[in-house]
């Protein structure tokens, strides 16, 4: 698993309070009851990426200032902080909070973990971009290729959270786009059209994977239609086939659910997928046989890419073994996370399924006071 996160520390990041050294494995499925913190966890790394393209002051204006980044605000809180490790590097910063509702960097280095011990690459403080892209063309030694910074940006770089909910009308996935914008799949699917239309030509068995896997979740649906857009060949609109018929529909005569299969579908099986994959409730407006073909794509995807997974759905929940399984509570106003164990679960799988167990709110993760339910006789 290239560049996938080993362990992970976050620090006074809106509802977690303190996450420190927690490990991640290939496949990481986070379940909890709304306002557990899920979203957070999935929140930090959409920060990260802003910030590391150096987008952070515009991110955290969006959220409406550093106060709400903070956990319970600055009396409480005075910085957020950061450590991860993926293979061989790390990535560790401090942010603090300005009087006008900022944040500025108090702390931010690239490390190594070298043959002789661990080596880093400091870029000071007080800064309010991080300055990580700045130095990643910056030379190791003459004659000895790039430095720390290139490999810890490249990584971080293409940890990518996908968000495929907005399918309405006028979402960008069902429009006309740029034919050009297709070096990489976008996280919300703006340039799916684009990106099909290059591996079919680019990269034929891995879009022969994507169409059959979307005919086994669609019955009626035959091939995508990819073509530039007759009176603009600089565009191009997202078009399909139905089974025995050559009549082209297009991206608004498909389903929420099943535009949104195609997406997860794309994102899971392109050719050159991030090391990091972050998905948030991938099961909205998917079929229960979509919901069992998406649980075996993430199976599959797990074994190249590191996958984080946030879900409510319990049939999805079902289709994973416990140690894939983190639950997130909230205890005292902050964020926990807790990794099933099989062994301390054996007995109980034995008569249930891990969906029906946290039904019954054996696992945790559920609303704070729900009761497992009575069954009573007659």
């Amino acid at each position: 698993m290239t560049h996938g996160i080993q362990k992970l520390t976050i620090e006074g990041f809106k509802s977690i309070r303190k996450l420190d050294d927690f490990q991640l494995r290939s496949l990481n499925v986070l379940i909890g009851a709304n306002g557990a913190g899920k979203s957070n966890f999935v929140g930090f790394f959409r920060m990260l990426r802003e910030l590391i393209e150096q987008r952070l002051q515009l991110a955290v204006q969006i959220e409406g200032g550093a106060d709400s980044c903070l956990y319970l605000g600055p009396k409480i809180t005075r910085r957020i902080a950061a450590k991860l490790e993926f293979g061989r590097n790390g990535y560790e910063f401090e942010l603090v909070p300005t009087a006008n509702n900022r944040l500025i960097f108090a702390r931010e280095v690239a490390l190594f973990d070298g043959d002789y011990g661990k080596t880093g690459d400091f870029f000071g403080s007080g800064h309010a971009e991080a300055k990580l892209k700045d130095h990643k063309d910056d030379p190791d030694k003459p004659g000895r290729g790039y430095g720390i910074a290139h490999h810890v940006y490249q990584a971080v770089s293409r940890w990518t959270v996908y968000h495929f909910h907005d399918t309405s009308t006028s979402a960008g996935v069902r429009r006309q786009g740029a034919i050009n914008d297709n070096e990489v799949f976008r996280p919300n699917a703006d340039n799916l059209a684009a990106f099909l239309f290059r591996l079919s030509t680019g990269s034929p068995f891995a879009y022969s994977r994507i169409r059959d896997v979307v005919r086994l979740a669609a019955p009626f649906f035959d091939d995508f239609k990819l073509r530039p857009v007759h009176d603009n060949s600089g565009l191009i609109q997202l078009e399909w086939l139905q089974r025995d018929s050559d009549y082209p529909f297009q991206a608004h005569q498909l389903s929420d659910g099943t535009l949104r299969f195609i997406c997860m579908a794309t994102a899971l099986l392109q050719p050159s997928p991030p090391a990091t994959l972050l998905f948030e409730e991938p099961e909205l407006g998917l079929h229960p046989y979509a919901l069992n073909l998406l649980a075996g794509l993430f199976r599959k995807a797990a074994t190249a890419s590191q996958l984080i997974v946030s879900t409510q759905s319990v049939p999805l929940l079902n289709e994973f073994a416990p140690e894939d399984v983190i639950v997130v509570d909230r205890e005292r106003g902050e964020s926990v996370f807790r990794r099933l164990d099989s062994a301390q679960l054996s007995e109980w799988l034995e008569d249930y399924s891990l969906g029906e167990l946290w039904e019954k709110n054996v696992l945790g993760g559920r609303p704070r006071g729900e009761e497992a339910p009575v069954i009573r006789e007659g």
